[in-house]
């Protein structure tokens, strides 16, 4: 399992925005829930809500539904640190995640690869988490969902990458195998960016 940053550590001037990305299957959620009981009662560790155009109801993350109507409004309202669309929907981080920065927070975020620029323009101090798995896994786990056929969830997993391209720091998690390696693994990842930042 590779762990490692892929390039230097970026100078820190306060909190970091750590953005878990990966494709459908690999366990973002899962892993995410994880760490956050991990580190549960910690102040200085923030896991962002996001704002999303489906219903709170609708399982998968916790999150904050609204309409198309009520996310346009708060877009333009400024609400927003970073937004994005994808698969038919529209998905928001909080803007109040930047004051938690600027308080020296480790803010995580569960984030989109098509989004990576946009975060990076609007935190300062950021480093990208992608939660991989192997081809195999990744089409059992979405055939169990009853969506597609592994007939196409091989032909949509064969066309799309699963590395992070782009001037990023990257860590690369592989969650082919248990929970708890790939949970130990990204609670290692977060410790070393709140182990990373600048004293007082």
């Amino acid at each position: 399992m590779d762990a490692r940053p892929t390039t230097t550590e970026p100078e820190r001037s306060g909190g970091c925005m750590v953005a878990v990305v990966g494709p459908s299957g690999a366990g973002k959620d899962t892993l995410m829930a994880y760490a956050a009981r991990f580190f549960e009662g910690r102040d200085d560790v923030v896991f962002v809500r996001r704002v999303i155009t489906r219903n709170a109801a609708a399982g998968g993350e916790d999150h904050d539904g609204v309409s198309e109507a009520e996310f346009e409004a708060l877009e333009k309202a400024g609400r927003f640190a970073v937004s994005w669309a994808a698969h038919g929907l529209r998905y928001g981080i909080p803007v109040e995640t930047k004051e938690a920065m600027g308080k020296g927070q480790l803010v995580v975020a569960n984030g989109s690869r098509s989004a990576l620029a946009r975060f990076k323009d609007a935190y300062p101090s950021l480093l990208v988490i992608n939660i991989t798995a192997s081809l195999d896994v990744l089409a059992a786990r979405l055939e169990a969902r009853g969506r597609e056929t592994r007939e196409e969830i091989l032909r949509r997993l064969e066309r799309s990458s699963l590395t992070v391209t782009g001037d990023y720091q990257v860590v690369t998690i592989d969650n082919s195998g248990s929970l708890e390696d790939a949970g130990r693994a990204l609670v290692e990842a977060l410790n070393g960016c709140l182990a990373s930042r600048p004293i007082g």
